[in-house]
């Protein structure tokens, strides 16, 4: 989890939580995704959200991915899918 502090002449200013969001596609999801979302939404650390089309239809045909804070993140199982997305939020914090 990121957070972000307002910058305010108040002393004790305010902390916002910004976490990681990840996006997915339904097609995508009806491929095989679908495993890595359920297991994402369980973390309260993560923002998890699904669309009609991310308009990403290479990648989608090509296997199963995840839009990780707007970075295409691919893998050939859920399980692959679920651990690349996890050392993307890692190696890229939002701050």
């Amino acid at each position: 989890m990121t957070f972000i502090q307002k910058k305010s002449s108040i002393p004790n200013s305010e902390v916002i939580y910004v976490n990681p969001i990840v996006e997915f596609c339904i097609s995508n999801l009806a491929n095989g995704s679908h495993k890595t979302l359920e297991i994402l939404e369980k973390d309260p650390n993560l923002d998890v959200l699904e669309y009609g089309c991310l308009s990403y239809c290479t990648a989608c045909a090509d296997g199963l991915y995840a839009l990780v804070n707007g970075d295409i993140v691919k893998a050939d199982t859920p399980e692959e899918l679920t651990e690349r997305i996890y050392q993307y939020i890692e190696d890229n914090p939002l701050f």
